[in-house]
This record gives structure tokens, sequence and C-alpha cells, in this order.
């Protein structure tokens, strides 16, 4: 199960980090304001680690520190997930964003993501 779980984690983060470069326009708008100066440059950043990182992934030798990074990394996306829910309601392309979304983002979605990690960490 965990080698499964290890897999849709690698494919996952190749995916997310891809769409940073695919489709930037859909991540820049969630820099908060005091970011928003540094967002091209913060997106390619993240987009680079989650790559990076999923190929950490790969390999046992560089999975903990991988998953260390995967967590730390989640933890730096939590100012975007406030100013999602501090934003209200907006569009992201054609998806209506609601406060509720941010809150089940930042309250639901991070720490599962991080218990995930975690949970594979002794693969």
């Amino acid at each position: 199960m965990k080698l499964i779980l290890l897999i849709i984690m690698v494919v996952f983060y190749l995916f997310a980090g891809s769409y940073h470069f695919i489709n930037p326009s859909f991540y820049t708008p969630l820099f908060p304001p005091y970011l928003a100066k540094w967002a091209h440059t913060l997106n390619i950043l993240a987009g680079i680690a989650e790559i990076v990182l999923a190929i950490g992934l790969c390999f046992s030798a560089t999975r903990n520190w991988a998953i260390y990074g995967i967590i730390a990394m989640l933890i730096a996306f939590i100012p975007a997930h406030i100013y999602m829910i501090q934003l209200g309601y907006f569009k992201i392309g054609s998806f209506q964003m609601t406060p509720m979304i941010g809150w089940v983002r930042l309250l639901v979605l991070q720490p599962l993501l991080m218990a995930w990690a975690w949970y594979v960490k002794q693969f």
C-alpha cells in the first residue's frame, strides 16, 4: 500500500510542479500582496521545488529529505491559503473559489498532504 501511495505522490508532485510552468496564471494571483512583486519568481521556484522533491521521493537515499522538504513546502504555502480565505469569492480561470474552499484547503487538505508524506516516509 505504501508503495502505491508513494508512486501516486511522485506523480502528484510532478504534475503540480509542472503546472506552475504550464499555467502560471493559476498560481500568481494566490500570492499575498506583500509577495506579489516576486510572484513570478516564487511561482517558478515552487514549481522547481515540487519537481525536485518528487524526484527525490524516487530514491531511498533522498526520500526522507524529500519528505521533510514537502512538509516544509506545504507549511510555506500556508500564507497563500490564508490569503485565499481573505480574498473571499474569486475566480481562478473558470473555477470559482470560495472562503469555504480556502478553509478546507488550509485545515483539511494541507494536513492530509503532510500526513500522507509522513506515512510514506518509512517505505
